[in-house]
């Protein structure tokens, strides 16, 4: 955010103790728990804190890891985080990728054998994304080549010549696939703003390091691709597409909303492009109002609503990092100290129901503060990358 404003001596405290929790709880519970001594990282640990040591590796906790490590290194300096970096980009690097028709696989097992080789992508956003940011602390690297390539493929096989857009997932060799849902709980759509906010992240992070003007062409085309299907009038994201961006579903995300805002606001930023910067952070600041429908009077970020209302009101952990990033660049937008004001409730919320003194955050709470210990503290889908990011943001934004 290029916003300009000062922060107060209260604001440089208040990022001290995010890196702090960053240092204290989310880096050293991973540092601790997960190296995997065969290689990379294990696979899961559980909610009551059982390390599950022949769990299956996936790719999404992997490129998580590697880009939390890179992007805290440069904040931290720690050559310790620099160490966790290398590892996960060895591991990526060495037995992710595909050799013969190149992008990520989806699933190894535990020694490191592919298990589901699957093009999601998702995962070659991630992929992207995380090749991006180790770049950024290892320039001899071989980490933006790797990025580049897998964009290059993206725009070769996944890109939409006819409708636009990405579609969801394509098998190994890069053909149709008939299932390419995310996740169980997916919709089997064709088309997911789930993935295109993530593909749009990683362009973003590649463009950084590697001003392309294909890239650039097609990062444009995500930003207003997203302002034209994406988003609706309410300033909710919608969620499942056909491949003609038909809509299929009719449910609203407070979490996604509220990560979307800030992160249409970092690639616009990224272009220099003045006009549409304001633009769209006059979208932003809708859609975190629309996210703010999901604010419960404790602090904590409901899950999910539709027009009868909400529909989840469970409080998962991503949601509230993402509400920390996404009100304070309101704030910086507008401001207006009400945002901030939010911000600080929903970082209460986080300390009291979410962060554990044994390291990490609980997966979820549901509305009573009742922590639900049947989902994992680490696994495919809970990695150090939301809350990591949250910290790491707030630390560059507040603590100058």
């Amino acid at each position: 955010m290029n916003t300009e404003r000062p922060s107060t001596r209260e604001q440089v405290s208040f990022a001290r103790e995010c890196l702090n929790v960053l240092n204290e709880n989310i880096l050293s519970f991973w540092s601790r728990k997960m190296v995997d001594p065969m290689g990379g990282f294990y696979g899961r640990i559980d909610g009551r804190g059982k390390r599950h040591e022949h769990a299956d590796k996936s790719v999404i906790l992997n490129t998580r890891i590697l880009w939390t490590y890179s992007a805290a290194y440069q904040i931290t300096g720690n050559p310790k985080h620099k160490l966790m970096a290398d590892r996960a980009y060895e591991y990526v690097s060495k037995n992710f990728i595909d050799p013969k028709n190149g992008g990520v696989y989806w699933m190894l097992d535990n020694t490191g054998q592919v298990v589901s080789d699957k093009k999601q992508t998702y995962a070659q956003a991630f992929a992207i994304y995380a090749f991006s940011e180790y770049h950024k602390i290892n320039e001899y690297k071989r980490a933006k080549d790797h990025a580049i390539r897998i964009f290059e493929l993206l725009e070769e096989y996944v890109f939409d010549q006819i409708h636009n857009g990405y579609t969801e997932a394509l098998n190994a060799q890069w053909g149709p696939l008939n299932d390419v849902r995310l996740s169980d709980r997916d919709m089997n759509a064709s088309k997911t703003m789930n993935t295109h906010l993530h593909v749009l992240e990683a362009y973003t992070n590649l463009y950084r390091i590697w001003p392309d003007p294909k890239l650039k062409s097609q990062l444009q085309n995500l930003i207003n691709l997203t302002r034209s299907k994406l988003v609706d009038e309410s300033g909710h994201f919608l969620l499942f597409f056909t491949d003609s961006w038909e809509l299929l579903s009719n449910e609203w995300s407070f979490g996604h909303d509220i990560e979307g805002a800030w992160l249409l606001c970092e690639a616009t930023e990224a272009l220099k492009d003045e006009e549409l910067i304001h633009e769209i952070r006059d979208l932003s600041i809708k859609m975190t109002h629309a996210a703010l429908e999901g604010l419960d009077n404790d602090g904590g970020l409901m899950y999910e609503a539709n027009a009868d209302g909400i529909s989840d009101d469970d409080k998962h952990w991503w949601p509230q990092a993402e509400a920390m990033v996404g009100l304070l660049n309101t704030w910086q937008i507008t401001g207006d100290d009400d945002y901030m004001v939010k911000m600080k409730k929903v970082w209460n919320f986080i300390r009291t129901y979410l962060m554990d003194k044994e390291g990490e955050w609980h997966w979820k709470v549901n509305r009573h503060g009742d922590i639900d210990y049947n989902e994992d503290k680490a696994g495919p889908w809970k990695c150090p990358y939301h809350n990591g990011r949250a910290m790491i943001e707030i630390m560059n934004r507040l603590g100058k």
